[in-house]
């Protein structure tokens, strides 16, 4: 006897190299190499300009130079070329130039850590020289870093912000607001570390947990008092206040009320004390809880007389423990939140405390030294203590001396530096300010506001209210390593000449010798020969203060928007994390309505924070943190860019193993989609076998009606920047098709014969699927949508980069949906039938069923008609469709019934179907006659 036949050479199997396993760790670098060796981002670029394509400037926050990137820059960056990618892919032309700000503090710390007692015998120069080489040592680290994460940008051509054109470009603006009558020097309360020694801004200021003293302070009326209440007359008045800053009542000179609120005097002992009626309770719980009764007033009559605080003006009162008198003053600031309603007033310390200081002509008092120490101003018993030892001193000499109240602690939110975490403190200094109201900064920046396209849109309401209240923008720094400010001041006289011929000559020196020209050069090469001050004196010193790196970052449009060709200012996109409402979109705005009248941007998109499983911070602190190096190595780039691409990044973002392992599942449904339609295609020429889309019947037309759904949903998610509609819509559809349309066609492909009609169609879906979800995910998952589009059969471009996103192939049928969405609801119906068939053991496979469809009227005419397609739909061996039926109910299709019972005839030993003519040709007893027919029967 012959040997049978091995039928299973025969069956179409799916044949593909694109693996199964993705060992992304391994494969990702290769991928990188090539879209370097080939130039795929420099390409995508000259293509879409030669095609016309609009120009999307999309300018990066840039990063510091410092330490390796952190989860956030992950984050950041990724989401970045998302954009960039998407973006180039829809036709624009995209020329992402990354940066780094390379100029500040934490850069000057390390490098003082480095050279250690070396630094005293170095000049400025020479320091400023190695925190360059300290800074461009990190860029180059990061810069791979962020090349690993699959990030496409003009790498060879990054800017920085230590750049000798930049420093020029940040001077030239500088110029500008002098130009404008902007910026001045003045004397008035700012950020100070004093464990930096240097100023700060609003956006380095982090507010934590801080325990502070809380003390209630009685100061002596010396005039004034009886002349408000004839019940003062002959008595000891005094006036409380509240403070959690002992250390800054030796800079006291006033004591401001509300002019509205009433206040009155209380006879404490033997003493009268005036305090804000409404806080009278509180204040006597916490200083003499022996006054009250059930949270009332013991006795009501100790108040024995109130006024308006618009009346207390001008009262007089003796400092505690320093020879000076001051007085009572009016104030919109106070509040009767806590305290007395009474506010301690020192100018030198506080931003409230300064602005009604200057309406009432006061000193602007600061006895406190650069590095935290009080000064001989501050009195000889306190004189040479640092802050925070001098406040139990100070809370002893009034308590000894009959002043004090009542002393305890209080946890409070209190500002930090954000780089060494200590507290941060209120200080008077001689500093360069920009002014919030000359030439209407602020009210044309809230103007800019409003016409920018904020995305989430409450990040117009956050970015108002710190421009609405902010004070004048402290721009100098006391350090070394920055952009100099360049001011001369004459030796004679010390007058300041803030002159823009002056900044303009040094942005040219800079702009050939970097920042060290200010420093190196003389003063006399800065100004004009023969310039004379007013006082008549010819010589010059130079400013040796910086500009804040906020002022750095702030001007980087006009850098490089404005410096490189082919750029240009508005950007149509700033993208960065949400803390940039009050750092880089802030100084960016104020510097360009500064100096331009108009905002940087069109649109700003701002992400959220990286936060644990239990929803807490990341941090190295928490012991949450892991190092995106570790993260690569084990899960590759890509899962890393699926994650960001998955969470809604408005909100915070969460990151934990479990979260990476579930992604992982996700991306595998993609990866296995991707790799089972390749499987099936690969004996598919698209120029020879392609059936025409209007040729498309049945499922293969309304699959390729679900394809351009997801297209159009994906196309739209991305212009809205909501890149995780975009992997939810991949996920979907890759899960509706593999449940549904391949697991319908999996026996057409497999079975049929290769050339089939029936098989090209299939095919020209399944080949329309791999070329349009690769570009869809491109932006998204690069590495993937990459390999895969190597495997694509037929012309394709170079890279899937250079394809483009696709549209949308077929326009929507409405009648082709309902038609379908009445043949899901049967194959629902019949699936449960089948189940409890299977379940009762009267089936094993679907395909060892027949099933008998009964109905009558119109949906037994729909049944007939699409009686061939539910057989396949429904993957049993055999249907029958008869009018009226036994069969069991179906809920979801009202008036049909669904009888299941085993199929009839033999296996077909090929595609495993049950049929009654089996063996028609005697050369293949065990074959069906579609089989026959596919093996040349």
């Amino acid at each position: 006897m012959a040997d049978a036949p091995d039928y299973k050479q025969t069956v179409n199997l799916p044949v593909t190299d694109f693996p199964m396993k993705a060992n992304l760790p391994v494969r990702e670098p290769a991928i990188l190499q090539r879209w370097t060796d080939e130039a795929i981002y420099e390409r995508l670029i000259e293509e879409n300009a030669a095609a016309g394509g609009e120009p999307f400037v999309f300018h990066d926050g840039p990063p510091y130079a410092n330490n390796h990137i952190h989860q956030g820059h992950m984050l950041n960056k990724i989401l970045k070329d998302m954009v960039v990618k998407f973006r180039s892919m829809e036709g624009r032309v995209v020329r992402f130039v990354p940066g780094w700000d390379c100029h500040g503090l934490p850069i000057e710390l390390q490098v003082d850590k480095k050279l250690g007692a070396k630094k005293r015998e170095m000049s400025r120069s020479q320091i400023r020289d190695a925190c360059r080489a300290y800074a461009q040592e990190w860029i180059d680290v990061q810069r791979e870093e962020f090349k690993r994460l699959g990030v496409f940008a003009d790498w060879d051509h990054p800017y920085l912000s230590m750049s000798f054109d930049f420093e020029a470009a940040t001077v030239r603006q500088l110029a500008r607001f002098a130009e404008r009558g902007s910026l001045y020097r003045g004397k008035k309360p700012v950020y100070w570390c004093i464990n930096d020694r240097t100023a700060l801004a609003e956006a380095e200021v982090e507010y934590a947990e801080h325990t502070s003293p809380s003390i209630y302070v009685a100061f002596d009326v010396v005039a004034g008092l009886d002349e408000r209440f004839a019940a003062a007359a002959g008595r000891r008045g005094r006036v409380a206040i509240w403070t959690t800053t002992p250390w800054t009542l030796p800079a006291n000179l006033a004591v401001a009320v509300h002019p509205d609120f009433t206040y009155v005097l209380y006879r404490l002992g033997d003493e009268l004390v005036l305090v804000a009626k409404d806080l009278l309770v509180s204040f006597l719980a916490a200083v003499a809880p022996g006054e009250l009764k059930d949270g009332e007033l013991a006795d009501p009559t100790r108040v024995v007389g109130s006024a308006e605080g618009k009346d207390l003006e001008g009262i007089r009162y003796r400092h505690p423990f320093l020879s000076r008198e001051s007085p009572v003053i009016l104030g919109e600031h106070v509040t009767l939140e806590q305290g007395t309603g009474l506010v301690h007033t020192a100018p030198g310390h506080g931003q409230e405390d300064y602005q009604v200081g200057l309406r009432y002509g006061l000193e602007v008092l600061n006895p406190v030294d650069d590095a935290g120490f009080l000064t001989d101003a501050a009195g000889a018993a306190l004189a040479g203590q640092r802050i925070w030892d001098a406040n139990p001193a100070i809370v002893q000499m009034l308590r000894d001396s009959g002043h004090l109240l009542a002393a305890s602690s209080v946890q409070h939110s209190y500002p930090h530096c954000w780089r060494c975490m200590n507290p941060v403190v209120f200080r008077a200094t001689d500093q360069w300010f920009i002014s919030m109201e000359t030439n209407q900064l602020r009210a044309k920046a809230l103007a800019e506001v409003d016409r920018v396209r904020w995305i989430p849109k409450w990040g117009r309401e956050r970015i108002h209210g710190m421009l609405e209240n902010r004070p004048d923008w402290c721009v100098s720094r006391q350090r070394t390593w920055g952009t100099p400010i360049p001011v001369l001041y004459c030796e004679s006289c010390d007058a300041a000449l803030v002159e823009p011929a002056v900044m303009e000559r040094a942005a040219a020196f800079i702009e050939e010798e970097g920042g060290n020209a200010w420093y190196e050069r003389p003063a006399s090469d800065f100004v004009a020969p023969g310039h004379t001050c007013g006082c008549g004196s010819t010589v010059f010193r130079k400013e040796t203060d910086i500009l804040d790196v906020w002022f750095d970052s702030g001007t980087s449009w006009a850098a490089v928007l404005e410096g490189r060709e082919q750029l240009g200012v508005p950007a149509d996109l700033y993208l960065e994390g949400s803390d940039q409402h009050r750092g880089w979109f802030h100084s960016s705005l104020l510097c360009s309505v500064g100096v331009r009248d108009e905002a940087p941007y069109k649109a700003v998109l701002t992400h959220g924070f990286l936060v644990d499983a239990q929803g807490r911070k990341i941090s190295k602190k928490l012991g949450n943190y892991v190092d995106p190096a570790k993260l690569i190595a084990r899960y590759g780039a890509e899962l890393m860019r699926l994650w960001v691409a998955s969470e809604d990044y408005r909100g915070d973002l969460h990151t934990s193993e479990a979260l990476f392992q579930q992604l992982g599942d996700g991306y595998f449904r993609i990866r296995n989609t991707l790799r089972y339609c390749l499987g099936n295609i690969v004996d598919f020429d698209p120029a020879a076998d392609a059936v025409a889309l209007a040729d498309l019947e049945g499922l293969d037309a309304w699959a390729m009606s679900r394809l351009s759904t997801f297209t159009e949903k994906a196309r739209k998610a991305y212009d809205d920047y909501e890149f995780h509609l975009v992997c939810k819509a991949a996920l979907d559809f890759c899960a509706e098709l593999s449940s549904l349309y391949l697991d319908v066609r999996k026996d057409l492909l497999y079975c049929n014969g290769k050339g089939s009609p029936e098989r090209r169609a299939t095919q020209t879906l399944l080949h329309a699927v791999v070329r349009d979800l690769c570009r869809i995910l491109a932006p998204v998952l690069s590495f993937t949508a990459e390999e895969a589009w190597g495997f694509l059969p037929g012309d394709r471009a170079d890279s899937v980069f250079l394809a483009g996103l696709p549209e949308a192939k077929v326009a929507r049928d409405p009648a082709l949906d309902l038609r379908f969405e009445r043949l899901l609801a049967i194959r629902s119906a019949a699936s449960r039938q089948l189940e409890l068939a299977r379940r009762d053991k009267k089936i094993g496979k679907s395909l060892d069923a027949r099933v008998v469809l009964g109905a009558s009227g119109e949906l037994l005419d729909f049944l007939r008609r699409e009686k061939d397609e539910l057989l396949a739909f429904l993957i049993v061996s055999q249907l029958e469709v008869i009018e009226g039926g036994e069969g069991a109910a179906a809920e979801e299709v009202p008036g049909l019934t669904v009888a299941v019972e085993p199929a009839r005839g033999e296996k077909c030993v090929r595609c495993w179907t049950f049929s009654e003519d089996l063996g028609t040709d005697p050369r293949h007893p065990q074959l069906c006659p579609r089989c026959t027919a596919a093996v040349g029967g």
